[in-house]
Parts: structure tokens; C-alpha cells; sequence
């Protein structure tokens, strides 16, 4: 009885043993799994500023380029706009160019009617005077207009508003001053679109 008790208590401690091995390898285990949970975080955690500061310098840069196309946007349009009222402006001042343009040849033939009537011996007065009238009306519309004469004769010739067709010796008038003029120029808003057609003193 005392070998059989013995035995079951030899068997016991062995049993006990082999539990306390087992035990404290999964202790050792469950110690190796946290230490390398910890040192992961440790890690993730340091990691997170530096990826938090790669997207905020990532923003950063895609706000300087928005800033950047906004600002070339703005230019554009700015410009934009000044280019349209500077052709509003344009098309306002100079939009009747081609149409007075179209009606000076018919104030030259007035003109030459008035010269015409004037040299015929004062046979066609009551004609002369009706061609003036109608010159003077064709005048004052484009002077509302902002039509003016370009006055040249007894002026320096200025190639900017006289066109010289002729130059002459003079003994009235000194070197590059216009003597005659041909045909008169004109100006819409400060702007010739007709030059005077002159003679110049030589």
C-alpha cells in the first residue's frame, strides 16, 4: 500500500510539474506576444507624425497650386475685361469710321459745287446758297459725331495728318509749311482716318 501511495504521489508531482511547464510556457508566449504588440505600436506611433506631416506639406502644395491657377485666373480676367471695355471704348468712338468715311467723297462734291458756283459769275446764287446749306447740315452732324476739319494751310506739314502730293518753291512761305490743299482731311475723336491731301514749300 505504501509503494502504491508513493507511486500516485510520485505521478501527482510529475503531473504538477509538467502543469507548471505548461504554464509557464504560455506565459512566456503570452509575454513574447505582448512585448511585440507594444514595440508594433511604438512604432505605428511614430510613424503617425511623420505621415501627418507628409499630407500636410501634400496639401500645402496643392493650396499653393490652386492659389497659383487662381491667381493667373484672375490676371486673365482682369485683363479680359480691360480688353473689352478698351474695345467698347473703341467700337464707341470709332464705330461710325467706316460710314463717315463713306460720306466725306459726297462733302467733296459739295465742296467743288460751292467753288463751281462761285466762279460762274454770280449766274447760280440761289443754287450756291442751297449746296451750302445742305453742306453746312452734312457738317454739323459729323461735327456731333465728333467729325472735325484738319486745318493745314499756313501749318507745318505734319506726315502724322497731311498727305503731300506736291512741294513747290516759295517765296511766302518757308521750307515745309503747307501752301495749298487739294483735298481736306479729317478727324474722328483725335483719330485722322482722312489725311489732307496738300502742297508743301520746298
Amino acid at each position: 500500500m505504501d509503494n502504491v501511495k508513493k507511486t500516485k504521489e510520485f505521478n501527482l508531482e510529475k503531473e504538477n510539474e509538467a502543469t507548471k511547464g505548461d504554464v509557464d510556457s504560455n506565459l512566456e508566449a503570452i509575454q513574447e506576444e505582448l512585448v511585440e504588440e507594444t514595440n508594433e505600436e511604438n512604432c505605428e506611433r511614430q510613424s503617425e507624425p511623420l505621415e501627418n506631416e507628409e499630407e500636410i506639406n501634400k496639401y500645402i502644395k496643392e493650396i499653393e497650386e490652386y492659389k497659383d491657377k487662381y491667381l493667373r485666373l484672375s490676371a486673365d480676367f482682369q485683363n479680359y475685361k480691360k480688353r473689352v471695355e478698351r474695345e467698347k471704348k473703341e467700337i464707341y468712338n470709332y464705330g461710325s469710321e467706316k460710314v463717315i468715311l463713306d460720306i466725306l467723297p459726297i462733302l467733296d462734291n459739295l465742296e467743288r459745287a460751292i467753288h463751281s458756283a462761285e466762279n460762274d459769275g454770280g449766274e447760280n446764287n440761289n443754287l450756291k446758297s442751297g449746296i451750302e446749306m445742305v453742306y453746312k447740315q452734312f457738317m454739323d452732324a459729323l461735327k456731333k459725331h465728333g467729325v472735325e476739319v484738319i486745318e493745314c494751310v499756313g501749318k507745318e506739314f505734319d506726315p502724322n495728318r497731311h498727305h503731300a502730293v506736291m512741294q513747290e518753291e516759295s517765296q511766302e512761305s518757308d521750307s515745309n509749311i503747307v501752301i495749298e490743299e487739294f483735298q481736306r482731311g479729317y478727324m474722328l475723336n483725335s483719330k485722322v482716318i482722312r489725311p489732307s491731301m496738300v502742297k508743301v514749300a520746298k
